[in-house]
Order: structure tokens, then sequence, then C-alpha cells
């Protein structure tokens, strides 16, 4: 008898074992309470509209009616009936779709691809058919936010976008009228999570919204027209109508309206004559590079380490307006000529000697100031055969002010970057024009457009935040440049890693570099890399000790070795 209990004691644990095991990947029926279909998550009302086709037109054509809903596995008939049955018939309807969380689960994304809500998605789609008014369906929004607010935020952009196709492509199969809205903050780096075009009807953005009220990566904007200019301008290769929602406070402030029409009027102004277009198919130096047998390698390497290597093909200089002013960049500049090397220069229109009467370096650019100073620049690098990668006020998203033209307005970059690179008129067949973001969230706000950008560069260095100073703690290359370049992913350009490095160990390095040239390898949209052989500036690092990223040649040459061609 006391073996039978055992036997069944032992079979009783492996079958609650397995159930254990299997349960994430089996549809069981939920076992926590029925979620209401109503809730009050997101009680936003549209307060405007922006189409670029027609750009003039800020007010609704019919004001929205809006809710919000919480879609279960299950979808209790009678709550739905009732929702359906008190939606009106004269007005569009805008509701907003969140999936109800199983207990114990990081989000539903997840389950959405498993299919495990394809019925309540069916059942609700099917109801809403029941009305003859336009139905617009805004899934899991305000996603690309920082905070963890709602299950669906600080998720894998690509884990979302392949949910929200997902519940688009259902939605769509049983009612095709739905419309479906993408429904971003507007916050930077909304661009990561965009689902494309097919999937898309329509985009909302959302007003000082209950997440953004609880973000601190980027600094809340005060002044209301520039909040909503910002917010529509991050939107702007998204080829869609824009539907402007706020709270119902922010409805009720009268002068809400006309900041909207004030934003949207300064938009038109300031994108005249700018080519901010993506491209659409690769350009000749991308189909070029494609092509290129292994990346080219250069070096910043001002203490002249590394540059007597054969391995070494550019050399990376940072300019600025005082080292054009006293000769020392003609002098740098006409040295790495005479070692045969091409020059990636990186302009920073900064450091003056002359006396200015104003101290904003994209606006002096844009009006001229330093014509001077660029027509010397030019007049230089056009007068070699050495190819020159042109670089200009680089890293300008990061949200600081290490570099005067950072935490400025990203048209005025724009401008200012179109300047520069369209100030020779001509441009000599040498020159290859730069677009130098970090690579941080939000990049492509400050795109200033395809016809006058050849290549893109971003910087990759280990450290993910300055306050750690283990270099084990580091980030691999391949991390980094995964993230990178998928923020690129909308650009069809290629890429020119113009600065990386590593700190610690030599062992360290040499194992963190190797891992590098297996990723270039595998990734021929890399034209070129140039590795950061100098201790960082230990003014921007407060009391932590500048990380050093000088390498020894051994471990150079080792990377170099380690670079494959590229069949």
């Amino acid at each position: 008898m006391r073996r039978i209990v055992l036997y069944a004691l032992g079979g009783g644990l492996v079958i609650a074992s397995l159930v254990v095991f299997f349960k994430p990947y089996f549809p069981f029926q939920n076992q926590s309470p029925p979620v209401a279909l109503i809730n009050h998550d997101f009680e936003e009302r549209a307060v405007g509209a922006f189409d670029r086709k027609s750009p003039l037109k800020t007010e609704l054509a019919k004001p929205f009616h809006t809710l919000s809903v919480t879609l279960d596995r299950t979808v209790q008939e009678a709550s739905l009936q009732k929702l359906v049955s008190e939606l009106p018939a004269d007005l569009p309807t805008l509701i907003t779709v969140q999936m109800a969380v199983s207990p114990g689960q990081e989000n539903g994304l997840d389950d959405v691809l498993r299919g495990r809500f394809d019925e309540s998605i069916q059942t609700f789609c099917e109801a809403l058919t029941q009305r003859k008014s336009e139905i617009y369906l805004r899934w899991n929004p305000e996603m690309e936010v920082p905070v963890r607010l709602y299950s669906w935020q600080y998720q894998s952009p690509v884990l979302y976008i392949d949910a929200f196709r997902y519940f688009a492509k259902r939605c769509k199969t049983v009612a095709p009228e739905i419309k479906l809205v993408w429904g971003p903050a507007g916050y930077p780096g909304a661009d990561e999570y965009w689902p494309g075009e097919e999937a898309v009807d329509l985009i909302s953005i959302t007003l000082d919204g209950k997440s953004e009220q609880l973000a601190t990566s980027y600094p809340r904007i005060a002044n209301p027209i520039t909040a909503i200019k910002r917010k529509i301008h991050r939107m702007r290769f998204m080829d869609k109508p824009l539907l402007i929602l706020a709270s119902r406070k922010e409805k009720d402030d009268p002068s809400l309206s006309d900041s909207i029409r004030e934003a949207i009027a300064e938009i038109k102004k300031e994108e005249h004559g700018m080519n901010t277009n993506l491209a659409k198919k690769p350009s000749a130096l991308s189909v070029a590079a494609q092509g290129m047998s292994k990346p080219e390698i250069g070096v910043y390497d001002p203490k002249q380490f590394l540059i007597k290597s054969k391995s070494v093909q550019a050399e990376h200089l940072f300019i600025d307006l005082g080292t054009i002013q006293d000769g020392s960049f003609a002098k740098e500049f006409k040295a790495v000529v005479a070692r045969n090397h091409d020059a990636i220069i990186s302009m920073e229109p900064w450091k003056d000697r002359k006396i200015r009467k104003d101290t904003n370096v994209l606006l002096n650019t844009v009006s001229g100031v330093y014509d001077d100073e660029f027509r010397t620049v030019y007049q230089l690098i056009s007068a070699t055969t050495q190819t020159v990668y042109l670089r200009f006020a680089h890293e300008m998203e990061i949200p600081i002010r290490r570099y005067a033209w950072q935490s400025q307005d990203p048209v005025l970059y724009s401008k200012a970057f179109r300047y520069f690179m369209n100030f020779d008129g001509k441009t000599a067949k040498n020159i290859r024009r730069v677009w130098g973001p970090a690579g941080d969230r939000g990049s492509l706000e400050w795109w200033p457009g395809d016809d006058v950008v050849d290549y893109i560069s971003v910087a990759i260095y280990g450290l993910p935040d300055k306050n750690i100073t283990d270099p084990a703690l580091q980030e691999s290359f391949q991390t980094i440049y995964d993230r990178k370049q998928y923020r690129m992913r909308l650009v069809n350009k290629p890429i020119f890693v113009t600065e990386f490095g590593v700190k610690g160990p030599e062992d360290f390095q040499k194992k963190w570099l190797e891992e590098a040239a297996t990723v270039l390898n595998a990734h021929p949209e890399v034209v070129g890399v140039c590795y950061f052989n100098l201790a960082d500036n230990p003014n921007v690092w407060g009391k932590i000790p500048a990380p050093d990223w000088r390498i020894s040649k051994p471990t150079f040459d080792h990377f170099v070795r380690t670079l494959a061609d590229r069949r």
C-alpha cells in the first residue's frame, strides 16, 4: 500500500512538472478572473490632424468618439454587445486596444504571436462590423516611451512590430474596413517601432500622455508649439495621415488649437526646400559598397603609435574653426596626404578665434558667418586625389551639451548640415559626405536628406554607461552594432564606423576586437572602420577616470588580420 501511495505521489509530481513546463506552449484557458472590457487607461481626445499632402488642414472633419478596451483571451459577449450598441452611428470611433497580460507574464506580445488572442480578436472585430460608422483601432500605444507603465513598453522593437502586424492582419482578415492606427507618443526613438506602411492606415501622437509624464530620458520641452512640432517632425518618414491626441484636460485648453495650427504652419515653412525623403533604392555608392572585399581601415592616432602600420589606409582628423584659422588643420591634412592615406575629417563648428555676436553655431553656419573657414576646408580637401570622408557636427542627437550643436533644433541642424555639404557647389569627386549620429535612439530626427549623405557614421565604444568602470561589463561590438544598425534601418546608406574603442587589459581588448572583426566580416554594408587610439577627454567624465581606448600595435595588427575578405 505504501508503495502504491509513493507511486501515486511520484506520478502526480511528474504530471505537475509537465504542466508547469508545457503551460507556456499551450493555449490553456486563462484561469484568472475575466478582465473588464472597458478600461480608463487612455482617455485622450482627438484635438487635431496633420497630413503632409494637405499640410494646411489642422481641424478634424468630424470629432472622434474615443474609448479604451482590454481584450482578454475570451471576450464577454454581454459587455461586447453593450459596447457596440453605444457606439455613435454618425461619428468616427477611435478604440484604443490593449491585451490582457496573464499573471506572471512580462508582456502579452508573445501570446499574441502564439495565437492565444485569435478568438477574441475575431469576435471583437466581427462585432464592430455591425456599426456603419468608421472604426479606428489603436493597438498598444506609447510603446516607445522608456518607462514601465504598460506591459508592452521596454520591449524589443522587433517583437512589438511582429505583434502589431499580427494583430493588424487578423483584424483586416475579419473586417477589412477597420482602420489600424499606429499610436506612438511621438517620443524620441518612435521610428524604431514603425511596423510598415502596409500594416498602418493612420498614425496618432499624444500630447503629454501618461507615459511621457513619467519619462526622464529626455528633457521636457516647455514650449507647447515646439513640443507639438517636434512630435510631428519625428513622424515625417511615415507617409500616413496623423491624428493628434490629448487628455481631456488638454482638450479644454482654448489655446491648444492655436498651438497646433501654429506648429503646423512652422513645419510647412521650415521644411520648404529641404529634401528630407528617405532613399527609395540603393545609391550607386551603396551598391559599390556591397562589393568591397573588406572595410577601409582607419585610425584616430594623434600620438602616432599606429599610423605607420601598413594596414592603415585612413587617418581621422577632428578640426574646428580655430584649427582652420591658425593653419594647424592645413599642416595636419598635408601630412596625412603625404603618407598616402585617405582622410576622415570631422568638422566641429566651434572654438572660434574670432569675436562673433552670436554663439549659436548652427545658426551662424546657415547665416554664412563661417564661410571663410568652410572655403579654406574645401580648397584643401579638393586639391588631392585621396578620398576624404567629410563629417559635420557629429553626435548631434545625444541630449547633452558636450558640443555646442547638441540639444538643438533638429530642423536647424539639418539646414546647417545641408549648407555645409552643399557649400562647394560641385562637390569634388574625392569627397564623401558623412552624416554622423552617435547611433542613439531618435537619430533620424536629425536626418538631413538623402541627397547630401553618402555614408552614415556611428560610434561604437564598449561602455554603455559612463558610470561603469569594470572592463568586463562593457558591451560587445555585436550588441552595440546591431542596436545602432537597426536604428538606421529606414535610411538606405552604407555605414562607416568612424569611431570605436574598448578599454581594459590587453587580452580583453584583443578578444573584444577579434569579435568586432568577425561581426564586420558579416556586414558588407560597413565600408570602413576607424579605431580611436587615445584616452577620452577627461573633462566630460566627471569624477570618474576617462576611459583609455589605446591598444598596442600587435593587438591592432591581430584585429586587421581577423578581417577576412568578403566574397
